[in-house]
């Protein structure tokens, strides 16, 4: 629903109800969640690892990981569809299978893959929310873990019954995990797409509150400088 009218091929129509959904007063902004911390504490071993979030819009997703101690890239792009249709202006469309996604690599000793899960859920995706995050409706906007690894796919598992245990959210949780496919970049114009509009209204109103919200929750794992991609 959103952005379509920003780009060469979007629809007036999806951009108008984009407006209307925006200027709906029931549609309060996010608030960040305290996530349990987890009890299943990932070992990963020395060396990059890597692994993918999908919790919304990517530009949000890739902004907050960006600002994480120990994130070494973070990549926006499109996982769980076919290479045919990994174009932006197509997903948004919907029917494609893909999620907005963001590819993750990280440095374990400095912050481990737990500890990313527990980021995620506090300041960036809310996990009952079904094919929907903030003013974005659709399957593409699912929140999902994609883990890489059976370290990673343990963790997350466990992770989410502990979610589901804590009565820290008031639904269920309905973020899945997915098996790993094949992770398709985004286009050059949402790579560091924060970081390069700042003013930006989305950004203003929806993902600069997860920045903010990262800084005071997590101030061990903020570092004030925007990782670029290179």
């Amino acid at each position: 629903m959103k952005r379509l009218g920003l780009w060469a091929g979007g629809i007036l129509a999806a951009a108008a109800v984009y407006v209307a959904v925006l200027n709906t007063p029931a549609l309060a902004l996010e608030e960040p969640v305290n996530a349990p911390a987890a009890k299943r504490i990932a070992r990963e071993g020395a060396g990059l690892k890597t692994t993918i979030f999908a919790g919304g819009c990517f530009w949000g997703v890739e902004g907050v990981f960006s600002h994480v101690k120990g994130v070494k890239s973070a990549v926006s792009g499109f996982h769980g569809g076919s290479a045919a249709t990994a174009k932006y202006n197509r997903i948004v469309q919907g029917g494609t299978a893909h999620a907005e996604a963001v590819r993750i690599t990280y440095d374990p000793y400095v912050v481990r893959y737990d500890e990313l899960l527990r980021i995620f859920f506090s300041v960036v995706a809310d996990p009952t929310l079904k094919n929907r995050q903030g003013p974005d409706v659709g399957a593409h906007y699912r929140s999902a873990l994609v883990p890489t690894s059976e370290e990673q796919r343990a963790v997350a598992e466990a992770y989410l019954a502990q979610m589901e245990a804590s009565n820290v959210w008031s639904r269920p949780i309905v973020t899945k995990i997915e098996n790993k496919r094949t992770f398709y970049r985004a286009e050059d114009d949402h790579q560091d797409f924060m970081a390069k509009n700042p003013t930006h209204g989305y950004i203003v109103r929806w993902d600069k509150p997860k920045v903010d919200a990262l800084k005071v929750m997590f101030p061990r794992d903020f570092k004030a400088s925007f990782l670029r991609d290179n």
